[in-house]
């Protein structure tokens, strides 16, 4: 089944141009095209010829052709397209922010994760123990990753090769047909072109996502959560029994006290 909006973003992306260029072109607000492009708005029949005309395409073509199995000739399948046009927003003294992606927005970053304007306009902070590097923030939903809980935030550093993927180490993946996950990865591209996905709670079941499918990689260096772990339930340990050791500890130390 075709999908206007995938064509719209898909030959968009084409002609190398962000989503504020297109509208300037088509004369309507940036904020439209991204409704657009993410499905949850259908232009007029008087704009779809505009576009048709930027994209020198007919109409028909727009709304029945799938472009999504097809490449522009002489191009090729290749993972960080997006990375020419990879922003990064800096505060007052020109250190490099992070820009967050919350959860309700994970599906507008799969259309506007290479796009120059809407990267600029993603909430964004900064951290001062990071090295340098360029940084991107992710909310993690559900518990497949366990201890860590939902609405945690993933601050991951972004990955230039596929290849450079270390097998055991988490990540946070940006893919096609997945969305956006957060994952251990264990790199078999050289063996079968793929990757496959394990959750730490092992209540889910690993799977596999083609190399051609990932569209950005970041590499798991930090976390924000506002939920302390249960002592009680990730340790051997339970409460009474660190409660046990706080009391012999303050009997010791008054036993320490009395000799002096």
């Amino acid at each position: 089944m075709v999908k206007l909006n995938e064509n719209i973003r898909i030959l968009r992306k084409r002609l190398s141009i962000t989503q504020d260029q297109f509208a300037q072109r088509l004369g309507i607000k940036r904020s439209l095209v991204g409704a657009y492009e993410e499905g949850r708005a259908e232009p007029r029949l008087e704009l779809l010829q505009k576009m048709a005309e930027v994209f020198s395409i007919s109409v028909d073509q727009l709304i029945s052709q799938d472009f999504s199995q097809q490449s522009p000739p002489g191009s090729k399948p290749d993972y960080g397209r997006g990375k020419e046009v990879l922003v990064v927003t800096v505060d007052s003294n020109q250190r490099d922010n992070i820009e967050f992606v919350p959860h309700k927005a994970a599906a507008g970053y799969l259309n506007g994760y290479a796009d120059t304007e809407y990267v600029k306009e993603l909430p964004h902070f900064h951290l001062p123990n990071l090295r340098q590097g360029t940084y991107r923030a992710f909310e993690i939903s559900g518990d497949s990753m366990l201890p860590l809980m939902p609405g945690s935030i993933i601050i991951g550093e972004y990955v230039e090769n596929l290849n450079s993927i270390k097998s055991g180490k988490t990540y946070v993946l940006v893919t096609q047909r997945e969305g956006i996950v957060y994952k251990r990865v264990f790199n078999y591209l050289e063996e079968n072109g793929s990757l496959f996905l394990v959750s730490d709670n092992r209540q889910y079941a690993p799977f596999q996502v083609s190399g051609s499918d990932v569209l950005e990689v970041w590499a798991a260096k930090a976390y924000i959560s506002v939920q302390f772990p249960d002592v009680a339930e990730k340790s051997d340990v339970s409460v009474e029994q660190l409660a046990g050791v706080v009391l012999d500890l303050q009997k010791e130390i008054l036993q320490l006290k009395s000799k002096k």
